[in-house]
């Protein structure tokens, strides 16, 4: 297996992530704090097979978003993200 066929789009947290903050997150524009690209999340890459959720900048690859879950509680990581604009 290749390590291109690990990767989705972001859409593919929109359960996880809608789970986490009550909201659609993939509509929220996000901004990477490393390269300031922003795009809306659910545009970003979406790693699923982890022993979490990894959403990563599209333009330089940097994490932007970690997610695990022991199914009660969720541990978020949104350190990569400069800004994350909900509503609209």
């Amino acid at each position: 297996m290749d390590a291109r066929d690990l990767v989705l789009d972001g859409n593919a947290a929109a359960g996880l992530l809608q789970e986490v903050f009550s909201a659609d997150v993939t509509a929220a524009e996000g901004t990477c704090g490393g390269c300031g690209a922003t795009d809306l999340v659910g545009a970003l890459v979406a790693y699923t097979q982890a022993p979490g959720l990894v959403i990563r900048c599209r333009q330089c690859e940097a994490v932007l978003i970690r997610i695990v879950t022991d199914g009660r509680r969720h541990w978020v990581d949104l350190s990569g993200l400069r800004t994350l604009q909900l509503g609209g």
